[in-house]
């Protein structure tokens, strides 16, 4: 071939390759933008909501003794962050939400980067067009470069309703970009170990993991004065360091981006040198065999189910504990200054001068990770029938309703596991500070929250027999949207029957309170027949559907 050839030919294939290029990315749009839609609507609805309700409820009532007491308060910086410019609408919106629109952002990004790398290859959809004209390091800048289009877009709409709510414009845009960095981050964090890790499910938790540790740093060292340097290794930290609406410092910014950028580098080299298919580190297949639970479909539920229950009991029982450690500090400081024990009451967190119902009000927080652990564990099914691996199980004698009834019943035993650890555990952090919580009320307060881990699992199980391609968006709804509209319920002062549409209006304050034995019975009637819907219309459906 001549070079007037070559020429020619390069000449010709670039325009198709800017054209898979453009068709790649509004693939990768299109399966994301449900969920960046969600994440924009709760992170900038719920900012512009606090930021007007200060106007209204708490502007005027924060005299500078008691935000005095409250910045000097370690539990209350460790659980929320350090306290600045509660004054402001905009620093009391930071303080109040900050912390978990951080975490939210940041796990979306770093499991939607997870599940547009590595979540493609293994499911074989990108094998096609590694055939063509992309590349493995086109896919990964992709979607890195989708994903940092959403995030900013999610960032510049929230800047612009704090804006609208009536903050400062430089704190508005400084906190907004924060966010934007703490996605930038997990997102290329992902993208990492999707290039490290062979399987989406292991990158997914290696990245959750990290984000983890990231969040457990910014505690510690908003916890204690000496080991304060450690924000400047967390995203979670750069965020408090910009201080907005308070200090606004510019300078973390460039810390916080630079963190994106080497692991996004990282992650295009180690794409350049891997096979297709694998990642940089390879799974051996060196070992015995291990056959222990596979004689029955319940011993093989049991088996899966081993590995992720395992990760999730050691991160609630760690949290569980760090609340139970700071109840005595936070109950003490509430007991002390009434004023701020009736801010939180308004804003949906009433009863926490008190031991057991500072452990009642903690405890109803862990509905939402117990809730979204069983959805998983029933979307799991819809993942194993959409790669092709329960097929055969379908072609034996053994019945869909009896697949489903085994998982149910292991995912509840689950369940049933993950809240008695957590009442452990906070029982036990309660202990080791002489806080007055019996193991029982400890108990008791946890396994109040089964009704809406039932919801979760009958929601899921409904989605999977009539709508299972949103198993998991419409199993976690009874936990993470009945959470967020008891909280919105109560703050806004809506009227009675809509906040009674959340399960946790149903919930009683136990241990502070006796339960709602009818509440508790409703919402379990209520999931019993999700279940058996779900299970009817999964029995009846065809498979990949």
């Amino acid at each position: 071939m001549t070079s007037a050839e070559r020429t020619a030919l390069r000449s010709t294939s670039r325009p198709v390759r800017r054209r898979a290029l453009c068709a790649i990315a509004a693939l990768h749009l299109k399966q994301i933008r449900r969920s960046a839609l969600v994440v924009l609507g709760v992170v900038a609805g719920l900012s512009g909501l606090v930021a007007g309700q200060f106007h209204t409820m708490f502007a005027g009532v924060l005299d500078a003794q008691a935000l005095a007491a409250l910045t000097e308060n370690p539990a209350i910086r460790i659980l929320f962050g350090d306290p600045v410019a509660l004054d402001d609408p905009g620093g009391f919106t930071v303080w109040r939400t900050g912390t978990v629109f951080a975490v939210l952002v940041g796990v979306w990004a770093c499991v939607t980067a997870t599940h547009l790398t590595r979540g493609e290859e293994e499911a074989g959809h990108s094998d096609l067009l590694l055939a063509g004209q992309t590349t493995r390091v086109d896919q990964v800048v992709l979607s890195l470069t989708v994903l940092v289009g959403c995030l900013a877009v999610i960032g510049t709409v929230l800047a612009g309703t704090l804006v609208f709510s009536g903050t400062a414009v430089v704190g508005s845009v400084l906190y907004a970009a924060g966010l934007v960095g703490v996605g930038v981050g997990f997102a290329s964090a992902g993208a990492l170990c999707a290039q490290i890790l062979p399987t989406r499910v292991a990158a997914s938790g290696l990245g959750v993991g990290l984000l983890t540790a990231s969040m457990m740093a910014r505690m510690v060292a908003d916890g204690a004065e000496e080991l304060d340097w450690l924000r400047w290794f967390t995203p979670f930290g750069l965020v408090g360091e910009l201080g907005p609406y308070a200090h606004d410092r510019p300078a973390p910014l460039l810390v916080l981006f630079l963190m994106p950028v080497l692991l996004a580098a990282s992650a295009v080299v180690i794409a350049r040198m891997r096979d297709a298919g694998t990642g940089l580190l390879r799974l051996t297949a060196r070992r015995s065999p291990r056959m222990m639970f596979l004689g029955s479909l319940a011993g093989f539920a049991i088996r899966r189910v081993l590995p992720p229950m395992t990760g999730w009991t050691v991160g609630l029982a760690a949290f569980a504990g760090l609340i139970g450690l700071l109840a005595v500090s936070i109950t003490d400081f509430l007991a002390g200054s009434p004023r701020f024990t009736e801010l939180a009451a308004a804003a949906g967190f009433g009863l926490l001068d008190a031991t057991t119902g500072y452990a009642a009000t903690m405890f109803t927080l862990f509905a939402i990770p117990v809730g979204c652990f069983a959805a998983t564990r029933i979307a799991a099914m819809r993942q194993d029938e959409r790669s092709g691996r329960a097929v055969p199980l379908f072609a034996t004698s053994t019945s869909r309703e009896r697949l489903v009834a085994v998982e149910l019943a292991v995912t509840l035993a689950c369940v049933l596991l993950l809240l008695a650890v957590v009442g452990l555990a906070m029982w036990a952090g309660t202990r080791i500070v002489q806080a007055p919580l019996g193991v029982g009320e400890a108990l008791a307060g946890a396994l109040n929250l089964v009704p809406v881990a039932l919801l979760c699992i009958g929601a899921a199980t409904a989605a999977l027999g009539w709508l299972p391609r949103a198993v998991l968006v419409v199993g976690c709804l009874p936990a993470v949207g009945g959470f967020l509209l008891d909280v919105l319920a109560q703050s806004t002062g809506a009227p009675a029957w809509v906040g009674d549409l959340s399960p946790f209006a149903h919930l009683a304050a136990v241990p502070h309170t006796p339960p709602d034995w009818t509440g508790l019975a409703v919402s379990s009637v209520i999931a019993l027949v999700l279940a058996a819907i779900g299970t009817v219309g999964h029995a009846r459906r065809d498979l990949g559907v």
